[in-house]
């Protein structure tokens, strides 16, 4: 019985539980990926993550031909064509069964539905693996309602992940009677390049990654993660954002590390980050409205200014303020910016500028190589105090102290803004007005005290 995978964000061999079941009942497996362009600009889907998919994609092509295992790039414009495209394609190769990943957020459960409800007008069958989170059951509170708080979520979390066993799943081996298919490089549409450099299109390494970040940095990931000119964080996220690696080869890699070295698997930053990732999906799965650009505590969002000129000048990187505007170009540059400093750069626009954290978090989408939706919405209203749990409307970071504190030598600064190099340590944070000039760098678009003020009396 021929059974048909469709891949989604779940680019990867191993630990895949939809292709995993698939080879498991059959040994006549085909897998897809669907090209949906316009949907892609749509939800702000960056090129440099496109360029990335497309790379591995052409990888899986070459592994999956010497399994024998056809992949197929089906192509239409948006979600609403693949109702019929899917069908279609189950019908001429003679599909009798569906697999796919579960994705949670609103417009891909809609998508999925339709899709599954053409198709069992044919007899095809459509079934869902759990695959995107490490917990697979809705949390709530003694009320029966959803956790507005991150903390007590956390809590039953970690109970509920405690008390499971996760094993990563094989990847498929070669049958006897496997089908001789040609490999093929995958073009996709609105891919163009990406700092391959930075992340190879290359499972393997992906894997490596993980595997020496969780081995030899993991542990210490609470000391090094706030400091953007060191490489204190994982930098996995561009492949866990594609599914090249698995939330839960994250865990059992993270697990295995604390049980070489003796440590407390449930005390590690780490994880907590990881959990971090799954709250704002399970906000999305509590309240889809989010999907649509509603912020979670809609009756308290101030009224955001229209400030065309400030917006440009923080998207361009040249506010005045050396560690945001590094930010912003390590940004253009790289297509990802350090956590420490989405914050920064987040507050700086939320709450000084005043402008609408929406266009922040579109921005940061269409650049992003990590770009993941929950996670950057969930990001952007905590920054902007409208979100869940999210930091208090008073809390407003200083550029300068931060800057002086989380890079204190000037090293990110330096390495992004090379006019500023010569300066000293002290002076990078904030060169005077002849300093500036001396190094043709702007002038700060706003005066940081004055902007704080105002921002306090508008936020309350």
């Amino acid at each position: 019985m021929a059974q048909l995978v469709w891949l989604r964000n779940d680019l990867r061999l191993l630990d895949n539980p939809a292709l995993f079941q698939a080879c498991l009942v059959s040994q006549s497996i085909r897998v897809i990926y669907c090209a949906t362009p316009r949907q892609w600009q749509q939800h702000n889907e960056s090129s440099a993550q496109l360029t990335l998919r497309q790379s591995l994609l052409t990888q899986l092509s070459q592994s999956f031909a010497a399994l024998g295992i056809a992949l197929d790039i089906l192509q239409v414009d948006s979600f609403e064509g693949l109702t019929n495209l899917i069908q279609e394609y189950c019908v001429k190769h003679a599909i009798k069964k569906v697999w796919v990943n579960r994705q949670s957020w609103l417009n891909e459960k809609i998508r999925d539905e339709q899709v599954s409800q053409q198709l069992k007008i044919n007899n095809i069958e459509f079934q869902y693996c759990a695959d995107e989170l490490l917990v697979n059951e809705n949390i709530i509170t003694k009320e029966l309602k959803p956790y507005r708080v991150f903390t007590p979520w956390y809590r039953q979390w970690l109970i509920r992940l405690q008390a499971s066993s996760i094993e990563l799943l094989p990847a498929p081996i070669k049958t006897s009677n496997a089908s001789v298919v040609l490999a093929q490089k995958i073009n996709l549409p609105l891919a163009t390049t990406y700092r391959e450099d930075l992340w190879p299109g290359s499972l393997q390494h992906a894997l490596e990654q993980l595997i020496d970040f969780c081995e030899n940095q993991a542990l210490d990931y609470d000391k090094q993660r706030d400091y953007p000119g060191i490489k204190g964080t994982s930098l996995i996220s561009p492949y866990l954002a594609v599914g090249a690696i698995s939330i839960r080869q994250c865990y059992v890699y993270l697990q295995q590390a604390c049980l070489k070295q003796q440590a407390s698997l449930f005390d590690t930053t780490w994880l907590k980050e990881l959990a971090w990732r799954e709250f704002y999906r399970y906000l999305m799965i509590n309240k889809p409205e989010l999907a649509k650009g509603i912020a979670f505590n809609a009756s308290k969002e101030p009224k955001w200014i229209d400030n065309q000129e400030h917006f440009l000048a923080w998207q361009e990187g040249r506010t005045g303020f050396p560690i945001i505007d590094a930010a912003m170009r390590q940004l253009k540059r790289t297509g990802w910016m350090h956590n420490r400093l989405r914050m920064l750069t987040a507050s700086f626009l939320c709450k000084l500028l005043l402008i609408d954290w929406r266009k922040g978090e579109q921005h940061f989408m269409q650049l992003l190589i990590d770009g993941d939706f929950s996670s950057n919405n969930g990001g952007w209203q905590w920054s902007s105090s409208t979100g869940c749990d999210a930091t208090p409307w008073f809390r407003i970071f200083n550029p300068k102290l931060q800057s002086e504190k989380f890079d204190s030598k000037g090293a990110f600064i330096r390495k992004m803004l090379p006019e500023l190099s010569e300066l000293s340590d002290k002076d990078i944070h904030c060169p005077n007005s002849e300093q500036r000039r001396a190094a043709d760098y702007s002038e700060p678009i706003i005066d940081y005290s004055q902007a704080r003020k105002k921002a306090l009396n508008w936020l309350k």
